[in-house]
């Protein structure tokens, strides 16, 4: 690895380990063994480099939330339907609980993203990106193929469960809403929907 990998590399240790606010520059420079020059040269700021590791982790658990792994969700339940639904929120919950780390730091950036405005455009931008990323486990269609009403629709709706499902697990994992629960719901206001 070359210092711009060995920097993302530390830093994402040091999200994990002391959140965005309490990680310094030479925190990351003494996790990655690189120097201080190198975060400006290869990421223009700590901040920066911070945002793209955050990232980085955030891509690397949704990974996980494929059914099955591998392309095996298609094989095994449709695109658009509840089973496929049911599938995906199964691993996203199973995520969500085992990447407890991670989602924590999602609050912290949360709440501090009005006293750290560059951050905050830096997350807002990814945040389009996550809900692109989102549809793919759910209807099939490669990323770089969603079109925008599908984004600013189906990605929303989904970016809204991904995120209210985070709270309720990090704040409570017992009485959290689990998969077959957050189904059943749908299939209930489908049911109940009078025409469109």
């Amino acid at each position: 690895m070359g210092h711009r990998e060995d920097l993302l590399e530390g830093a994402k240790r040091c999200l994990l380990e002391k959140g965005f606010l309490r990680t310094t520059a030479r925190d990351i420079v003494k996790e990655s063994g690189t120097n201080l020059a190198s975060i400006g040269y290869h990421y223009g700021s700590k901040d920066a480099l911070l945002v793209q590791a955050y990232v980085s982790l955030i891509e690397a658990t949704g990974h996980r939330f494929e059914p099955g792994g591998q392309g095996e969700a298609t094989k095994s339940t449709p695109a658009g339907s509840l089973e496929r639904f049911q599938a995906v929120w199964t691993n996203i919950v199973e995520a969500v609980g085992e990447s407890r780390a991670i989602w924590m730091l999602s609050f912290e950036l949360i709440l501090q993203g009005d006293r750290m405005p560059q951050v905050r455009r830096m997350l807002v931008e990814a945040e389009e990106q996550g809900r692109s990323g989102l549809l793919p486990l759910f209807n099939d269609i490669p990323e770089e193929e969603q079109g925008k009403e599908a984004i600013d629709t189906e990605g929303r709706f989904y970016q809204t469960l991904l995120q209210g499902l985070m709270v309720q697990w990090l704040f409570n994992p017992d009485t959290a809403t689990d998969a077959t629960q957050l189904t059943e719901g749908l299939r209930r206001v489908i049911a109940g929907v009078k025409g469109s």
